[in-house]
């Protein structure tokens, strides 16, 4: 079975966008587990757009299923998630001011600041993720570096399926075996949605997490703002 980790985030930029705590982030991670959800994701920046680096230090008391951490290991990131100690953590190479996470890591040229930082994270016994494109010379790159797992980064399936081209996906199906082969878990991440998942699910050997933020709320809100709207009318009639 995939399992599936909700990405937060969007969450806490509603919060954020107007003060307070509605939503209340904390009971919305303990709602999300009760629905379902296999886990929780947060990808917190340095600028704490979104989520914070006091939400991330609050999370862990609310979550009881995996705890997934993503960022760029810059030294702050890295004594965050030393501190916390999640289930894992995925490593993604965003510039600082990054809007959202758009490539994967070259494996190859950046092994040794990888490895070291990976074997840091182990000390403190936490599984490790790569978050990679699907090319197959950074996937062996990757086994290179000492990673647990990798995360299929999925932003060319999610454009190539709308377009039509379900060939996209055999790029996707190489990395995963070649990841298998090698010993790693395979994990995946950005812009699967309701439309794309089922084919990306059903086709990719070897899946074992993927993680979705952004579509859930934005799906969410479609699927849902009927029932509240007929609520407000009640109410008001």
């Amino acid at each position: 079975m995939v399992k599936l980790s909700v990405n937060i985030n969007k969450i806490a930029t509603i919060r954020n966008a107007r003060g307070g705590n509605n939503p209340d982030l904390l009971s919305m991670a303990r709602d999300i587990q009760a629905y379902g959800a296999d886990g929780i994701t947060i990808h917190p920046r340095p600028d704490e757009r979104h989520i914070t680096y006091n939400d991330a230090i609050c999370l862990p008391k609310v979550i009881n299923k995996e705890f997934n951490i993503e960022g760029n290991p810059i030294d702050k990131f890295i004594n965050l998630v030393s501190k916390i100690k999640p289930d894992q953590v995925t490593l993604v190479p965003d510039s600082i001011d990054a809007v959202t996470s758009n490539a994967g890591w070259d494996t190859i040229k950046n092994k040794n600041f990888l490895k070291e930082v990976i074997s840091e994270f182990k000390k403190n016994g936490i599984r490790t993720s790569i978050f990679v494109d699907p090319e197959l010379k950074f996937i062996e790159g990757a086994k290179e570096t000492g990673t647990d797992r990798i995360e299929l980064y999925t932003e060319s399936y999610a454009t190539n399926f709308e377009k039509g081209n379900l060939g996209e996906i055999n790029k996707y199906i190489k990395a995963s075996s070649l990841a298998n082969k090698l010993g790693m878990k395979i994990n995946a991440g950005h812009d699967l949605n309701l439309q794309n998942i089922n084919y990306f699910v059903s086709n990719l050997p070897f899946l074992d997490e993927v993680s979705i933020g952004h579509a859930i709320v934005c799906e969410s809100l479609y699927l849902g703002i009927e029932n509240v709207i007929n609520l407000y009318l009640q109410k008001i009639k």
